[in-house]
């Protein structure tokens, strides 16, 4: 007796002694080379810290889309249950060094040979042809946090629960960025039916005016048909924006979880943002700033834990299975104390010997799958530099084609009201008219999608930055 506890003791302090070593390795960040600076730099005003989007968007129309898109949108939905299963495994994970607990009651009876030994004792002890036995236990099973298995699982969960929660704030900073630029969209589009409807006005003035000269034999047929036509040139892009306008209505609707459906907006862009507020830094901040690029890093710190986890099932595993229950052959007397107590203790170490190299593969496996996160972080960061610089170029250029659109409308307009008096007193052919009309209908529809891009690459900068999450 004395032995045994000395060699149960003995297995206790060798569990507790091999719990405190680690083999999995502590993580760092991966070596990223980031530039010191972007490539297009824009003058900075304002605040340091980017603005919320409740702050950075003006108007309330937008506000109220993008809040609905960010409560009802299916992907969003789906995000967030995403997150409660990780968080689910994350508390289980915490759990790991507590003993599993089991209570098994039972109760069978066995009819065995007669010629077999339980068969005769039985009969000779029972004088029945069957043997009873029932059975209450309660059993305890803990395997000692060997090589720190525990803490790589917990450390694992904890980073794959923190990895879905970046990716949810990454996906709420795509629906801001999406629903203001739909909402963009529309207002472009609402400003090149407005165009259209404008040209096709003044297109049946000017085939008005053609045709009482035509009366009067100023001119000639052809110069009807001509007028005609540009009249249906401008006529055509009627039911065409309309058309882009319901299918674009449609898309934001389905964007803000509800069905195709009329969109309420503002008639102009000029509350739609906050402009002038950037603070554009360096490119490490994004380090700090943009939830794919942390979500990225979780995932390098959970591929960590599993190269651990993998390595360390190739160490030996130690546990421990004691159990107490009440156990008898009668059921008067099952639960009968002291005699129908039944007490057992057991202590196991288990060390892997030849699995076809099974455990190898998976540890190097895992350090596969640790160096293509660290790949895939670096691609993370690379691609988030590459976004800004992206959307650096495109604000600044758009500027300047917006100053330029802006020229040469109020030099078109000029023609067109200059060909328009030529014509009345017949110093300018029809054909000069319609060229300016035309080339006016043309400069006005460019210049609204100008002013598209240059709104939107104001939002895609913001969100590239780091931008839209609360």
């Amino acid at each position: 007796m004395k032995l045994a506890k000395i060699n149960i003791y003995l297995l206790l302090g060798t569990g507790l002694y091999l719990s405190s070593c680690a083999v999995g390795r502590k993580y760092s960040r991966p070596e990223i080379e980031i530039p010191v600076v972007y490539r297009q730099q824009i003058s900075i005003t304002g605040d340091t810290v980017l603005l919320p989007w409740k702050t950075f968007f003006q108007d309330p129309k937008l506000v109220e889309l993008i809040n609905q898109a960010l409560v009802k949108n299916m992907d969003v939905s789906v995000a967030m249950l995403n997150l409660e299963q990780v968080n689910l495994s994350y508390k289980q994970a915490k759990l790991g060094l507590i003993p599993s607990l089991d209570l098994a009651i039972g109760a069978s009876r066995n009819f065995p040979s007669k010629n077999s030994l339980n068969g005769s004792l039985n009969q000779q002890f029972t004088g029945e042809r069957y043997l009873d036995d029932f059975n209450a236990s309660l059993s305890l099973s803990w395997e000692a946090d060997i090589w720190g298995k525990v803490k790589m699982q917990k450390a694992g969960a904890r980073a794959n629960y923190l990895m879905q929660k970046e990716n949810l704030a990454a996906l709420r900073t795509r629906i801001v960025a999406q629903v203001a630029q739909s909402y963009n969209n529309l207002i472009t589009l609402d400003e090149q039916l407005k165009v259209a409807e404008r040209n096709t006005a003044l297109s049946d003035s000017t085939l008005k005016m053609i045709r009482i000269q035509f009366k009067s034999a100023q001119v000639n047929s052809l110069a009807v048909d001509q007028a005609e036509a540009q009249k249906k040139t401008a006529e055509l892009l009627v039911p065409l924006t309309k058309q882009n306008i319901a299918v674009q209505e449609n898309a934001l609707s389905i964007l803000c979880g509800k069905f195709p459906d009329q969109i309420e907006r503002a008639s102009g862009r000029a509350d739609l943002i906050r402009t002038g507020l950037f603070q554009t830094g360096v490119p490490a901040r994004l380090l700090a700033r943009r939830p794919d690029i942390k979500a990225a890093e979780y995932a390098v710190m959970a591929a960590n834990s599993n190269t651990g986890l993998a390595k360390a099932a190739m160490f030996p595993a130690f546990s421990l299975t004691p159990s107490v229950g009440m156990n008898s052959f009668k059921f008067n007397n099952w639960f009968d104390l002291p005699g129908s107590l039944a007490r057992n203790f057991a202590g196991n170490i288990a060390q892997p010997i030849f699995r076809k190299k099974e455990l190898r593969t998976a540890y190097e496996i895992a350090q596969l799958e640790q160096q293509k996160s660290a790949e895939q972080f670096r691609l993370s960061v690379m691609t988030a530099v590459g976004e800004v610089s992206d959307a650096l170029v495109k604000s600044k250029y758009a500027q300047e084609r917006s100053l330029l659109v802006d020229e040469k409308r109020a030099a078109l307009e000029k023609a067109g009201r200059d060909a328009m008096l030529l014509f009345r007193s017949g110093m300018a052919t029809y054909l000069e008219v319609i060229v300016a009309q035309n080339n006016s209908l043309q400069n006005e529809l460019e210049r609204t999608e100008i002013k598209r891009d240059q709104f939107n690459a104001i939002i895609d900068l913001y969100r590239s930055l780091g931008g839209g999450v609360e």
